[in-house]
């Protein structure tokens, strides 16, 4: 049953293709007097047919890079067998109508194209008809293979180059993980000497001075210990969040939230925990952007949207605050880099006046 099924799917494609081709054609005589646009329509039919052939267009390196050139000639090779799978259905279906009037006429005792019913006719038509039979069908399963062979070849690029160029990703994407730590690393150890140190630098003052008569300034100290406390239980989130092991992304960015000091509207929308890494990376994409909008874009109002999408992890930050933020600037270079560590995409829209968006896609399979 299954050869039958996968049968009719190949079937199903050939036949798709056959009426692709001619649009293609079509396509390839008016190209030259459709000027910039041919690029995006030659694309799209591009897409079409990896789709139609089950292919993964991540891996199509012409569709990913926009090739125009390897695009057309893609097109070019594969009408010419879309045309060619057309004839050898067409064939198939006159075959199988030949076979019906054979039988309608044999079976009501009546002459098929002037030969009466006899076992002999009947054995040639049928070592004729199987004969023929695979040969359609052969040639049906070959425009399958040849299409696929042909959006490999010309679609997918030298495998060296795509390995090559893999390899340097992952190397930039390697030194990019150390400068995001180091400057993580760095980032810390400024809030520990310029804020929380000096903190307590005060409170041990304070306490010193009401030790010797002063017991007026231990409200003061109290204070300073609170505040002291609060810049701590900041650092210690901004190293890492605790909640998120335990409670998962969306308590986290609940406390993101309140700790915002700006309105963060949260839509969290997920059916199951990402992976950790995934939603560790989603959770700094979060904290940042609103920190971000809070102390440099006067913002008065962020949005958050965490949601699926297939296999990918989408985040969307958006403010309406001044805008003007920078992907290659302070702390969004690292949560650049920390999203390319993973394959993931990273964005920010941010024309001067606002709004910000700031968008990562992450991969979760």
């Amino acid at each position: 049953m299954r050869p039958v099924v996968e049968g009719a799917r190949v079937a199903g494609r050939v036949a798709l293709g056959a009426l692709t081709a001619p649009v293609e054609l079509i396509f390839l005589l008016v190209a030259p007097l459709l000027g910039g646009r041919a690029d995006g329509a030659a694309r799209r039919l591009a897409a079409l047919e990896a789709r139609r052939l089950r292919l993964e267009v991540s891996e199509l390196d012409a569709l990913v890079q926009g090739d125009r050139d390897r695009l057309r000639r893609y097109l070019a090779a594969r009408a010419p067998v879309g045309v060619l799978g057309g004839l050898v259905l067409f064939l198939v279906g006159f075959g199988v109508k030949s076979v019906v009037a054979l039988l309608w006429s044999w079976g009501h005792g009546e002459p098929f194209d002037g030969m009466a019913p006899s076992w002999t006719i009947g054995g040639y038509f049928l070592l004729v008809g199987l004969v023929a039979l695979f040969s359609l069908l052969s040639g049906l399963v070959g425009v399958h293979v040849l299409e696929r062979w042909l959006a490999s070849r010309l679609l997918a690029g030298d495998r060296t180059l795509a390995l090559e160029r893999r390899i340097a990703e992952l190397a930039e994407s390697r030194a990019g993980i150390v400068a995001a730590v180091d400057s993580e690393r760095r980032r810390i150890e400024r809030v520990l000497h310029d804020g929380l140190q000096q903190r307590l630098v005060a409170l041990s003052m304070l306490i010193g001075r009401s030790r010797r008569g002063r017991p007026e300034l231990l409200d003061q100290a109290h204070d300073e210990a609170q505040r002291a406390l609060a810049e701590l239980r900041e650092v210690a989130w901004r190293v890492y969040p605790s909640g998120l092991d335990t409670f998962g992304l969306g308590e986290a960015l609940a406390g993101v939230s309140e700790r915002a000091g700006v309105p963060v509207r949260v839509s969290c929308e997920l059916a199951e925990r990402p992976p950790m890494a995934v939603e560790t990376a989603a959770y700094f994409v979060v904290s940042e952007a609103v920190t971000n909008a809070a102390k440099h874009a006067s913002a008065t109002l962020v949005e958050v949207d965490v949601r699926r999408d297939g296999s990918m992890l989408v985040v969307r930050v958006r403010d309406d605050g001044t805008g003007g933020a920078s992907a290659a600037g302070g702390g969004l270079s690292g949560l650049g880099r920390r999203v390319a560590a993973l394959d993931g995409v990273f964005e920010v829209d941010s024309p001067p006046g606002g709004p910000t968006l700031v968008t990562a896609v992450l991969p979760c399979g």
